[in-house]
């Protein structure tokens, strides 16, 4: 686990009451970006981890690389029948729902797959907890792009108006929905499972290869020698290490396990105001780190993406007593040295630095880790 981990360990340092060791969990998506990265984590906090993704989409993976750190199955979401096996498997008492079709860009180009995967692939995910007696909590990621976008210049919260141009969004809006109706319909009673959305973006860590995403587009170019081709270099978001947003997840996970039904509801978790920042200035940053780099800006006609994305965050912070640990340049310097790592010894830093990122939250006196 590493010097760092086990010194927190000694410590007597506990993370989310302790709730998830021993714990049953399903963690649809797992062997996805943040998916990968939060089967680690429960590994880490000793939960019992069942993962059902599609097999990786990219080689290399980190998934793969982090030795695969959870009961791995293989499946589509879309099938209700896998979906039913895997819960069948699994009989967890929480279920993070991360699986998804989840590319802007990709979306354009099939937008049917956006919506089966996104929609009724959620919808079988739960129904099928809904006839899962195990079954205590729900957790859906969503994502920062449900919100109807009218560029303004203040973060969204989570009761403003949803929507979404491009079918990605706009089926994650329309997963909001589905959600929504399965509390209302099916879990109203007193011992019903609560479920709440999470919702994120523009999440930057190491580990990543997924196309038409900034820091993976840039590791390529700087390892092929050649300029990185941008699309929209004043485009502002709410960018965030990955561990800033699981953190979130894996408190709201606790709140629900412990049958607080006033945290069954929809919650944004983002950046401080400040590291809202452009692509430009993100790339700018990551200059420092990779002197080599270079970019240029493409004269393409491109589909619509929006502009300017803000999330407020101010119900986490207030009721959940969440807030990130580090700044954008403290994420981006953890990105880097990840990539620098893994390409200098083909090894993943992942443990080390979640193992880094607890000791700046008991540092930064996070209510999650005590």
């Amino acid at each position: 686990m590493g010097q760092r981990q086990s010194a927190l360990e000694g410590l007597g340092v506990r993370q989310f009451g302790d709730i998830y060791r021993g714990r049953k969990i399903l963690l649809t998506g797992h062997t996805g970006f943040k998916g990968s990265w939060l089967s680690c984590w429960l590994s880490q906090l000793g939960a019992q981890v069942t993962g059902l993704a599609l097999p990786p989409g990219t080689s290399p993976n980190h998934w793969d690389l982090l030795g695969k750190p959870a009961v791995d199955l293989h499946g589509d979401i879309r099938d209700l029948s896998v979906v039913q096996d895997a819960l069948g498997q699994a009989q967890p008492e929480i279920v993070f729902h991360l699986a998804a079709q989840a590319l802007v860009r990709r979306s354009y180009r099939d937008p049917l797959e956006s919506w089966s995967t996104n929609v009724m692939g959620t919808a079988n995910v739960l129904e099928v907890c809904r006839r899962t007696p195990s079954v205590r909590a729900v957790v859906v990621i969503t994502t920062d792009k449900v919100y109807a976008n009218h560029e303004w210049p203040w973060g969204y919260r989570e009761n403003d108006r949803l929507g979404g141009h491009d079918p990605y969004s706009a089926s994650k809006a329309a997963c909001e929905l589905v959600i929504d109706s399965y509390r209302k319909a099916f879990w109203r009673a007193d011992n019903a499972p609560l479920m709440a959305t999470a919702r994120a973006g523009n999440v930057i860590g190491g580990g990543d290869w997924s196309e038409d995403r900034l820091i993976p587009d840039l590791v390529r170019a700087v390892q092929d020698g050649r300029s990185l081709e941008i699309r929209s270099p004043q485009a502002t978001r709410p960018w965030q290490h990955v561990l800033e947003c699981l953190s979130g997840y894996l408190l709201l996970g606790q709140r629900l396990l412990e049958g607080q039904k006033e945290f069954a509801e929809a919650w944004n978790f983002g950046p401080t105001p400040d590291d809202n920042r452009t692509v430009s200035e993100v790339l700018t940053h990551m200059q420092s780190f990779w002197p080599e780099l270079a970019w240029n800006v493409s004269a393409a006609p491109q589909p619509h993406e929006a502009q300017l994305l803000y999330l407020d965050c101010a119900k986490s912070r207030a009721q959940l007593r969440w807030a990130p640990v580090w700044s954008l340049e403290e994420g981006l310097a953890m990105t880097a040295d990840w990539y620098r790592n893994y390409h200098a010894i083909g090894k993943t830093v992942t443990v080390d630095q979640l193992a880094r990122y607890l000791e700046a939250a008991c540092a930064a006196g996070s209510d999650w880790i005590k």
